[in-house]
């Protein structure tokens, strides 16, 4: 069977288009952690929640870029890991 753009960019293997998942475990943990960033804490438990989400995000954004289902979901990991590295950087 001949593949052309579209499935390469949607398809998974199975042959199923493939935007969204279910979130995994770097994913939800990232969630957890920048939830709990927003409860004020002292100076040392918000430096530390910060380091997890931006480890466990930059963590799935890898995974995606290079195990990604698709060319989408490969694309959506460099697009989030980008922009963590961004958010990272200081603009002077």
């Amino acid at each position: 069977m001949e593949t052309n753009l579209f499935d390469r960019t949607f398809r998974d293997s199975d042959g199923n288009v493939v935007i969204a998942q279910p979130p995994n475990l770097p994913l939800l943990v990232w969630l957890a952690a920048t939830g709990l960033k927003l409860i004020p804490t002292s100076g040392n438990l918000h430096l530390g929640l910060d380091a997890i989400a931006f480890g466990s995000l930059f963590t799935w954004a890898w995974q995606e870029l290079f195990q990604g289902v698709n060319y989408f979901r490969r694309a959506l990991g460099f697009v989030v890991l980008l922009g963590a590295i961004a958010s990272r950087l200081q603009w002077s």
